[in-house]
């Protein structure tokens, strides 16, 4: 199973690296992305700081790339039920997401850009359309990335059972925060 997983590791960052080949590359290895549920009864509160961003300046391509089983809890249960019951994360590994930043911008002039970012989401095997917003902020030879937007469950098939319903938002809040350096040529 193990080999499967590396495997399929290997093939989807393949696919992302060719996705933005011929381009100067920013890249990070450690880009937090949190995720917050707010109910009456309980908030959940997930967050990684082990995600892959790569930006490819020219075509303004923007990747991001997640392992499921990274995010953390403050209480292991929930970190179970996250992987086991909601995410399948042995049968879902990785959560994505692959745009194009829609604005006329120049990721090579140093400023702070408000932008749209059309691509495809995909979490829990379920692909989306999605247009998110962001801040990106060109400076110091690096590239932050912010960006807070919504998560509906239903959209990507993450069946909450009833039992839980009114401890698990049907919209989650997500932020995404990652600083992107010039990545080596090889």
């Amino acid at each position: 199973m193990k080999k499967l997983k590396a495997t399929l590791a290997f093939l989807l960052c393949s696919t992302i690296f060719s996705y933005l080949s011929a381009q100067t590359l920013y890249k990070t290895t450690n880009a937090e992305v949190s995720f917050f549920s707010k109910t009456p009864l309980e908030n959940i509160d997930g967050k990684t700081n082990t995600a892959t961003a790569l930006i490819g300046v020219e075509k303004k391509e923007i990747v991001f790339f997640i392992t499921n089983n990274s995010f953390q809890f403050p209480n292991k249960l929930m970190q179970e039920h996250f992987n086991e019951k909601y995410m399948e994360s042995e049968k879902f590994p990785y959560s994505t997401f692959k745009g194009t930043i829609q604005d006329a911008i120049d990721l090579k002039v140093a400023g702070v850009y408000k932008v749209k970012v059309k691509g495809k989401l995909t979490i829990h095997g379920v692909e989306q359309e999605r247009t998110i917003d962001g801040t990106v902020t060109v400076s110091n030879g690096k590239i932050d990335v912010v960006s807070d937007f919504k998560v509906k469950v239903a959209d990507h098939k993450i069946e909450i059972p009833s039992v839980v319903t009114a401890k698990i938002a049907e919209e989650l809040d997500v932020k995404i925060v990652a600083s992107l350096v010039p990545k080596a040529k090889n």
